[in-house]
């Protein structure tokens, strides 16, 4: 059976490590024109029911890069969007490529496709987790001077799909999580590994901004109206005014304290122009580090 990657608890902490050292590795080859076709001969399909901009240009250039060729497929392109199961297009996927990265809506759909794929099928965002998303995060992180493993991390603003794989992770490494959402908007605890596998997960779920900020290494935010959730944007625009990341936040945070989006950004919202293109801001490095991360995932999961 091939081994997928559909959540960030799929990844051990040595995993995790092992990616952040490659990534580097990879980023480096990269600007000195030094790339090495470790996927030569391989076509990989980017199966997107939802649309993208950083995660499917960052991952069709890395395939690229790594010598394989992608194929991009949206619904339309699809008999899925005509009615076809799941299973019967990903078996059919499987007989053509060797593997798929797959963006989907329901976590239940994209495990549905898994099941009945013959390649490794990757996560590309799923509304419960976006775990190559935490794993380029957490790769900027270190590639800026700071261990994940003993750092605190605030997220501030939707407990949604990259607040939950940020769980995990921190499950994963064992460092200090503090969300801060609006009563009711919390973080999925699914996205939790079991509890014999937690470690030392040291996560505090709270509805204060300034608490969760207080002395922190990160500061990291997200938008505030997530795909498929528009007819409620003026309400949730309303609740989570007091959420925004601004110099105010910024100030309860560490000193030189790191400052993250995973982008797109609707500015003036869940981030002032003063934070997004401040000092402490790294939103742009994180966004390239997609890319390299990209093929370090690619190389573990699509290489055998």
């Amino acid at each position: 059976m091939p081994r997928h990657f559909l959540s960030i608890s799929d990844l051990s902490k040595k995993e995790l490590e092992s990616l952040f050292k490659r990534a580097a590795k990879l980023k480096a080859e990269k600007k000195s024109g030094r790339m090495r076709p470790s996927l030569r001969g391989k076509s990989i399909g980017l199966v997107f029911e939802k649309l993208s901009t950083r995660t499917r240009v960052s991952f069709e250039v890395a395939i690229n890069d790594l010598g394989a060729n992608s194929l991009y497929l949206n619904p339309n392109d699809l008999q899925l969007g005509r009615g076809e199961t799941i299973s019967d297009t990903s078996r059919i996927l499987s007989s053509y490529l060797d593997g798929v990265i797959l963006r989907t809506y329901e976590q239940e759909r994209l495990e549905e496709f898994a099941r009945s794929a013959g390649v490794p099928v990757i996560n590309a965002l799923t509304d419960l987790e976006h775990p190559t998303q935490i794993v380029s995060d957490l790769f900027t992180i270190k590639e800026m001077g700071l261990d994940p493993k003993n750092m605190k991390f605030a997220y501030i603003g939707d407990g949604n799909n990259v607040a939950n794989s940020f769980m995990g992770a921190a499950a994963i490494l064992g460092f200090r999580l503090s969300i801060a959402t609006p009563n009711g908007y919390e973080p999925d605890l699914r996205a939790l590994p079991a509890k014999e596998s937690l470690g030392k997960a040291d996560i505090e779920i709270l509805n204060d901004p300034a608490k969760a900020a207080a002395g922190a290494d990160v500061l990291y935010t997200d938008v505030w109206v997530s795909m498929g959730q528009e007819k409620d944007a003026a309400k949730r625009k309303k609740i989570f005014k007091p959420y925004q990341i601004n110099g105010g936040l910024l100030s309860h945070a560490k000193k030189g304290a790191m400052v993250m989006h995973c982008l797109p950004a609707h500015r003036g919202e869940e981030i002032t122009n003063e934070v997004a293109d401040g000092p402490n801001s790294i939103i742009f490095e994180q966004a390239e580090n997609k890319l390299h991360a990209g093929k370090a995932i690619l190389e573990m999961f699509m290489k055998g």
